[in-house]
């Protein structure tokens, strides 16, 4: 299994980024995937996930209303549209998938698969 993240950057605060993960080598169409992100020092924290069958989707508090999460099942891809991004935003953002996920448990730092991590720097 392969996922690789792209779309980090810089941007000012109140600015947009879009990241995107593209998954290989994973039976897409009947998994979870979710974003991630970490800073140094703290625990991994779950931003979104959506399941890539019902394209249910699940948010943090945190970003409820300011990002989304989307797939494209034909490119086996998901992103994250993030806008109206704060400072608080920047952090290492990770791709991660599964073949399941225990209802409750979607944005525990628990899947199986992970990709290198892009980063998002908001000032």
């Amino acid at each position: 299994v392969q996922l690789v993240e792209s779309g980090g950057g810089s941007v000012q605060a109140g600015g947009s980024l879009r990241l995107s993960c593209a998954v290989s080598r994973f039976s897409y169409s009947t998994a979870y995937m979710a974003w991630f992100r970490q800073t140094p020092g703290k625990e991994r924290e779950g931003v979104a996930g959506i399941y890539t069958s019902s394209s249910a989707t699940i948010y943090a508090d945190s970003v409820k209303g300011r990002f989304t999460i989307s797939q494209d099942v034909a490119k086996s891809t998901v992103y994250l549209q993030m806008n109206s991004l704060k400072p608080e935003d920047t952090a290492m953002y990770y791709c991660a998938a599964d073949s399941a996920v225990v209802p409750g448990e979607e944005l525990l730092p628990d899947l199986n698969y992970w990709g290198q991590g892009t980063q998002v720097t908001v000032s």
